[in-house]
């Protein structure tokens, strides 16, 4: 059995693992340094294993019998390197390490690290990570392609999904809810490409948005008055300027007492309240039928009684359909959009309309949105790595054929200082918003001061 295990090709691999040799007691992952060098043998000594066994074979062995076959290898190898652990300590190591194998092979460690937001994959040879809003290289290295495939089809497999020649990319989540997108060949010209946006297992709060400056206390003290008000919000940005994590904040703000129905391609919400119904788009099958877009979920949510409709982002023709739910009745809805401004966010909504074929003249396709969608918050990923609310807008109606809208907070920048972190603060423009007469009406009391623009809150901590 354990020669079948091993990889004959590399059964003589060098067995160093090029780490500094430390006593046992630095194995316990106590304090920061002792966590991060617990985590870097645990990478060597997988990435050691990956290269000496079969790995045809890990999934027709139980977990018992893994642990009998890697038991001695682990143990040779930390030999080898001069490091010693006491019988608790390797069993904590080898019950970590079969954690792994039978896992996502060379980047479940990464997925378990909480400093990393994103992992990049090109091809076997290369993964990088996305720390604290910086890309680096990592040293982990899958074996060859065949195995990052199998990693792939164990991702989208899980979830129902498929990924090959035919059908070269593919979106798919993590147990967690994180967000997978791979591309193969022959789409992918040099080899398959993954690419992971981590979820955080503990979601961002309000507070800790404030913490880290994506917005100041005002700006979250009046986002809250617009969720209990029931506004719409249309949140925009780029890719990865923290779209849908703004919107998981938001929606920790609505009732428990109210019905909520979210609509994804990929499931990514992660709504911490009671009365939450899921849906999620299908593909088309290996037939070519099968498919469930996000519109025909859309159509279907509205016979289910919903209080709030919360869309992971607008990309088709479902755009139509959120709109007429936003203006009968379903007031307090959310969605996100991809663009580059509040103006070319409200533009890609039109262009979304015309690619459905309806043909609507175009000034009461304006007026539809307008009536529709009160508040637009863009989003921004700056220089820095770190993400911000950059501006918050509200919708006050039409101007002739034009949408009028007038912006309520900005974030005003200062430049970089000498660590290369953008200085600057939130402010508001001194606009008085036309709900606030809502907000009063609601019996949602705010300071008076609020959208004065004396008040600011410096962004460069």
């Amino acid at each position: 059995m354990f020669e079948r295990f091993r990889n004959m090709a590399e059964k003589d691999a060098p067995t160093d693992l090029g780490l500094p040799v430390r006593p046992a007691h630095m194995m316990r992952p106590t304090g920061d340094e002792k966590v991060k060098h617990y985590t870097n043998l645990k990478v060597a000594l997988h990435q050691k294993l990956l290269e000496m066994i079969n790995l045809s074979t890990i999934d027709r062995l139980t977990r018992e019998q893994l642990m009998r076959e890697i038991s001695p290898i682990v143990s040779d190898l930390l030999s080898s390197d001069g490091i010693a652990l006491n019988a608790s300590e390797y069993v904590k190591l080898l019950d970590e390490l079969l954690d792994e194998v039978l896992g996502l092979g060379p980047i479940e460690p990464l997925l378990k690290d909480p400093t990393v937001s994103d992992i990049l994959v090109n091809t076997h040879k290369k993964v990088y990570v996305e720390r604290f809003g910086q890309l680096e290289e990592t040293p982990i290295r899958f074996k060859d392609d065949r195995h990052l495939m199998r990693i792939v089809q164990k991702i989208v497999g899980a979830v129902g999904r498929r990924v090959d020649e035919s059908q070269p990319w593919v979106d798919a989540r993590l147990p967690d809810g994180s967000r997978v997108n791979a591309l193969v060949p022959p789409c992918a010209v040099d080899g398959p490409l993954l690419s992971i946006r981590k979820f955080s297992a503990k979601p961002l709060t309000t507070e800790l948005m404030i913490e880290n400056g994506t917005i100041s206390p005002q700006i979250a003290e009046l986002l809250e008055a617009i969720v209990r008000c029931r506004l719409n919000v249309l949140i925009s940005g780029g890719t990865g300027s923290g779209k849908t994590t703004l919107l998981n904040a938001l929606s920790s703000m609505i009732s428990n007492r109210e019905r909520i129905i979210t609509i994804e391609d990929t499931a990514e919400l992660q709504l911490q309240q009671e009365h939450v119904g899921r849906m999620e788009s299908r593909p088309k099958n290996i037939e070519g039928t099968g498919e469930v877009t996000q519109r025909d979920l859309l159509r279907n949510a509205l016979r289910m009684r919903p209080d709030r409709i919360v869309v992971g982002e607008v990309r088709g023709a479902e755009v139509l359909d959120m709109l007429q739910a936003m203006n009968t009745g379903h007031d307090g809805s959310m969605t996100t959009i991809h663009a580059n401004s509040p103006r070319d966010a409200l533009t890609r909504l039109e262009h979304m309309i015309a690619m459905t074929g309806l043909e609507m003249p175009l000034k009461s396709l304006r007026s539809q949105i307008a009536a529709a969608i009160h508040i637009v918050v863009q989003v921004q990923r700056l220089s820095d790595g770190r993400r911000r609310i950059v501006s918050l807008q509200e919708i006050v109606g039409m101007e002739s054929d034009v949408v009028s809208m007038q912006e309520i907070y900005k974030f005003e920048r200062a430049g970089l200082d000498k660590d290369g972190n953008v200085i600057g603060q939130h402010r508001a423009t001194g606009i008085r918003p036309k709900f606030a007469k809502q907000l009063d009406e609601l019996g949602v009391q705010l300071p008076s001061d609020l959208f004065s623009n004396d008040i600011v809150r410096s962004a460069a901590e």
